[in-house]
C-alpha cells in the first residue's frame, strides 16, 4: 500500500510485512613479477581482516537441533533452499534465483496448508521476514531498512489472542541499538485476509529513555492508511507462512528457521560464528565411511577463521579469498577478483586421500586481464578436509586449520 500526502510518498509496506598443510609460496623478490604483485599489494590489501561476505537469512539464534528441519515438508523445503544465497531477502536475487522462488512459492499455493489460516492460531505470533519482492513503489525507507541483511525484520500477528487485534512490523537494527516498531489496527475478513490500518509507529532506542516518534501523520492520510494482506499458505506446522499484500508484492516469512538458514545468519552478523560452526557440525555429523564429497560447481567464500595475512596473492593462494571451482575429473580453480578487468587464478589437481580428506596440488597461477594472462611462478600444496557439505552450502579445514565457509553460486 502507498501512503501518499501531497508532497511525500511512503510505502507502508515497508519495515513493513504488510504491502504498504602447505608448502610455502615460491616467488623471488628480485622477479619482475615480484614488484607487480608487491605494489598491488599495497593498493589492495591494507589491513588484516577477517572474511565475511554479508547474505541474507537473517537470524540471532544459535544453531541448535537439526530435526528441527523435519517440521517442514518437502516442498517447504524446497523455497528454503531457494532463499539461500539471496541477498537482501530478494533486493540482489538473480533472474534465476527469483525464478526458483516464484516456483517454489506457486508450487506450496497449490497444495493443501491450513484451510482458513487467518481463524488458525498457528499464524499468532512473531514472524520473520526471509524474502520479499521489490515493487517499483518502494519507499527510501523500505529500500534503507529490508534490504539490509544486518537488520532484522519481524511482523507479529495477533488477532485472536487480545482485545485489540494487530498487525506490527519491526525492524531491530541490533541488541543495541534498538528496533522500529510500526503498528496497525487490524480485522479479519475471510478465512485468508486481514484488513489493517496503521495507527502508530516509533523508534525505541537503548540508549534513550523514550520512543522516538515515527514521522508519518497516519491520522491525516485517511484510507492511504489502509490495506489487506492475505495468507496464501500457512504450513501445517506453524513455522513458514506465505503472503501477498494490496501492492501485489509477495511475503515468505518463517517462525522457525533450520539449521543452515541460522548458521549463514549469525555469518551475516559476524559475532560468535566459530561456536555456531561446533554447534551445526556436531548436529550434521556424517557417519558415512566414504565421507563427505568435494561437490563440483562455483563455490564463494563468504567466512574464514583467519585473519588476512599483508600479501593478498598469499590469502588468494590459499583459498582464503574468492572462489573455488570445482571441476570434473579431479580438477579445481581458484579465482580472485583483483581490481576492475583484473584477476588472479590458480588452477590445480585434487585427489581423494580418505573419507573427507583431499589433497590439492595449485600449480598453475597468472594474473589475467581481458584475453591476456601474466604467469605466476607458484606452487602450492593443500590438505582440505570437508566438514560438511550439501548443495548450497560448504564448511571445510585448510591452510593451517582454518576453517573456511562456502555457498554454491548460481
Amino acid at each position: 500500500m502507498v501512503v501518499a500526502l501531497s508532497f511525500y510518498t511512503v510505502e507502508m509496506s515497508l519495515p513493513c510485512l504488510c504491502p504498504c598443510p602447505s608448502s610455502p609460496i615460491s616467488l623471488s623478490s628480485s622477479s619482475p613479477r615480484y614488484h607487480l604483485l608487491h605494489t598491488a599489494n599495497k593498493r589492495l590489501d591494507s589491513s588484516r581482516y577477517c572474511r565475511t561476505l554479508h547474505i541474507s537469512c537473517s537470524s540471532s539464534s544459535a544453531v541448535t537441533d537439526q530435526t528441527q528441519q523435519s517440521s517442514f515438508n518437502d516442498a517447504e523445503m524446497k523455497l528454503i533452499d531457494a532463499l539461500i544465497g539471496i541477498q537482501g531477502r530478494g533486493k540482489s536475487a538473480s533472474p534465476r534465483q527469483l525464478n526458483d522462488v516464484e516456483s517454489a512459492v506457486k508450487v506450496l499455493e497449490g497444495l493443501e496448508g491450513i484451510p482458513n489460516p487467518t481463524g488458525s492460531d498457528l499464524i499468532e505470533g512473531r514472524w520473520r521476514l526471509m524474502f520479499t519482492t521489490r515493487p517499483g513503489t518502494a519507499s527510501p525507507i523500505q529500500r534503507t531498512f529490508t534490504g539490509v541483511d544486518v537488520f532484522t525484520v519481524f511482523q507479529d500477528v495477533y488477532l485472536k489472542t487480545t482485545n485489540d487485534p494487530r498487525v506490527s512490523n519491526i525492524v531491530k537494527f541490533s541488541d543495541i541499538i534498538g528496533e522500529l516498531k510500526v503498528e496497525a489496527a487490524a480485522s479479519i475478513k475471510d478465512g485468508k485476509r486481514v484488513l489493517f490500518r496503521f495507527d502508530k509507529a516509533a523508534f525505541s532506542f537503548k540508549f534513550l529513555p523514550f520512543k522516538v516518534p515515527y514521522p508519518v501523520p497516519f491520522r491525516l492520510l485517511g484510507d492511504e492508511a489502509k490495506g489487506w494482506l492475505d495468507t496464501t499458505y500457512l504450513s501445517p506446522s506453524g513455522n513458514l507462512r506465505i503472503s501477498r499484500g494490496n501492492k501485489g508484492t509477495t511475503f515468505v516469512l518463517q517462525k522457525e528457521t533450520v539449521p543452515r538458514q541460522k548458521l549463514l545468519a549469525i555469518i551475516s552478523q559476524g559475532k560468535g560464528v566459530l561456536e555456531a560452526i561446533d554447534e551445526f557440525l556436531a548436529s550434521n555429523s556424517n557417519s558415512a565411511e566414504d565421507g563427505y564429497e568435494l561437490l563440483e560447481g562455483s563455490w564463494q567464500m563468504i567466512w574464514s577463521s583467519q585473519m588476512y595475512t599483508d600479501s593478498w596473492i598469499e590469502n588468494a593462494a590459499n583459498g582464503l579469498m574468492g572462489r573455488q571451482i570445482i571441476e570434473k575429473d579431479g580438477r579445481i580453480k581458484f579465482e580472485v577478483n583483483i581490481i576492475p578487468a583484473f584477476r588472479f587464478s590458480m588452477k590445480g589437481k585434487f585427489i581423494k586421500s580418505e573419507g573427507s580428506t583431499y589433497e590439492l596440488k595449485m600449480d598453475d597461477a597468472a594474473i589475467i586481464g581481458g584475453p591476456y594472462g601474466y604467469p605466476v611462478d607458484l606452487t602450492n600444496n593443500i590438505k582440505l578436509q570437508i566438514l560438511y557439505t550439501d548443495e548450497k552450502m560448504r564448511i571445510s579445514r585448510g591452510f593451517d586449520d582454518i576453517i573456511f565457509v562456502h555457498i554454491g553460486e548460481i
